[in-house]
């Protein structure tokens, strides 16, 4: 990426209220980011949902390219890689979550092409339950070569660091702050051995402290990136059950480890289940046949003849004809649909007799 580019990016980020989404819809209508603020206002207000309250923040050009400046020195100083969400690198299921970053910041070696990605989330007061689980389901779940998404927290988060870690296993911290620090200070061990099969991710300049509302705010990444999120201990409020609601609003799976109805930290992962927005984890077995990691052929059967797709349904049949099986998102990412389309378009052809769904979300031509 060239450093005009990315400058006016960074200016664009910067820009008071107007977050990643609308961000996007100004690219995408101005062609990039330094077209954004060359562009005249009365063509701005033309984008639907802009008025001269939103685009405010975007008149005060040289002062957010100063600011813009300074950042770009920090990350071409601490050799800090770049994703904007255009890019081919960018991370393939973030990309398709509607409010995912304009920027993401990057220090490690992360290989985000790989398929099994989970993010583990929970309490920082893990009791032993939550530990032993956690202990025996990293174990088991590694034949699989999963990339393991945590927070650096302490409790749950650091845990399943340390056992990915441990077990040779690629895994991520995104944090609620800048890549000019780590918190807390006392995981810089864990952040620092994770660089060298992971790394650290984080959409938050160099001096944002880790304020509250940041890791609001971070856990859409660590639900974005992910095909499933796993709660393992959650008293009935924390921000484990908010990135348990941003997988579900993402269409993603969800698992929690259930626990005794007495239990303090089992009363959040309880009522996940109990209405039905996680799946009940007992084993790493549970988690690789819901997500379809264990593969077998199943019998084929007689596709049905004569049968008429519409445009769409054509290019989703060939799609998967090629690609094998895919889910719901990324069938929706490659194809330039949207996903609530995509949704009721493979319905259509699973009526039609074309696919059939498999386990984890997962579509197949039949």
């Amino acid at each position: 990426m060239d450093n005009q580019n990315l400058l006016y990016l960074l200016a664009l980020q910067k820009a008071e209220g107007i977050g990643d989404i609308n961000s996007k819809k100004l690219i995408k209508h101005c062609g990039n980011a330094e077209a954004v603020f060359k562009e005249k206002t009365e063509n701005l207000l033309k984008i639907d949902g802009f008025g001269l309250h939103k685009i405010k923040g975007l008149k005060d050009k040289k002062l957010l390219l100063a600011k813009a400046e300074n950042e770009l020195k920090f990350i071409q100083k601490n050799n800090i890689k770049v994703f904007i969400f255009t890019d081919k690198d960018y991370p393939e299921r973030l990309k398709h979550a509607v409010d995912s970053p304009l920027i993401i910041f990057q220090k490690g070696k992360i290989e985000f092409k790989q398929q099994r990605i989970i993010s583990i989330v929970g309490t920082r007061n893990m009791t032993n339950y939550g530990r032993t689980f956690l202990k025996n389901f990293i174990k088991e779940i590694a034949k699989y070569n999963p990339l393991i998404v945590s927070g650096l927290a302490y409790g749950v988060d650091i845990y399943a660091h340390q056992l990915a870690i441990e077990h040779k296993l690629q895994t991520i911290a995104v944090l609620a702050h800048g890549l000019d620090r780590v918190y807390p200070s006392k995981h810089q061990n864990e952040a620092t051995k994770m660089q060298e099969n992971g790394g650290l991710l984080t959409d938050f300049w160099s001096g944002t402290n880790p304020d509250r509302n940041n890791f609001v705010k971070r856990n859409r990444i660590v639900a974005g990136l992910s095909q499933a999120t796993i709660v393992i201990e959650s008293a009935e409020k924390g921000g484990s059950l908010i990135t348990a609601d941003i997988a579900n609003s993402y269409n993603r799976d969800v698992f929690a480890l259930p626990g005794r109805t007495t239990d303090l930290f089992s009363k959040g992962c309880n009522n996940l289940i109990k209405i039905n927005k996680a799946a009940l984890l007992q084993s790493a077995k549970d988690l690789a046949y819901i997500l379809n990691w264990d593969t077998v052929k199943a019998k084929p059967i007689q596709k049905q003849l004569f049968v008429e797709l519409n445009n769409d349904e054509t290019l989703i049949y060939n799609y998967l004809l090629k690609e094998g099986k895919q889910t719901l998102d990324i069938i929706a990412l490659h194809n330039n649909l949207p996903i609530f389309k995509v949704s009721s378009l493979l319905l259509n052809m699973e009526l039609k007799g074309v696919i059939r769904p498999l386990h984890g979300k997962m579509f197949e031509v039949i």
